[in-house]
């Protein structure tokens, strides 16, 4: 399988330049918003539309009453969740939490971005057979 035939690629490549274009400008050390706030700018450079800090509900098993929220940095094109870290390096506890946004938002594909690393660092995550997703 070529990157071509990944889901979403034409979104997430763009996603992954703009990213590329945030980290060579502004480099690591800066707070995670700084890195939200210039990729906003660079994703709508690239007309990406994208919703950004949106709040989802939680829900648990077949209570119909959410648990609580979380809020995800990105979903753009309404088909891919961006999640961002500014810290020295991802962690499993960070993959676990970005699929998790995944399931709470009913998507499939989502990127996790690090630009607190010297070298941006980033991980594509697909969630397969969601039972949330049709």
């Amino acid at each position: 399988m070529t990157h071509t035939d990944l889901k979403h690629s034409e979104i997430t490549e763009k996603i992954i330049g703009a990213s590329f274009e945030v980290h060579s400008f502004l480099g690591n050390g800066f707070q995670e918003v700084i890195y939200q706030r210039a990729l906003a700018y660079e994703m709508s450079q690239r007309n990406l539309n994208f919703q950004r800090e949106i709040e989802q509900d939680i829900y648990y098993k077949e209570l119909t009453e959410p648990i609580g929220t979380r809020r995800a940095d990105f979903v753009v094109q309404d088909k891919v969740l961006v999640e961002l870290k500014a810290i020295k390096e991802l962690e499993d506890v960070h993959m676990a939490q970005a699929l998790n946004y995944l399931k709470a938002y009913r998507l499939e594909v989502g990127l996790l971005i690090n630009f607190g690393s010297k070298s941006l660092t980033f991980k594509r995550l697909v969630l397969t057979n969601n039972p949330r997703n049709p």
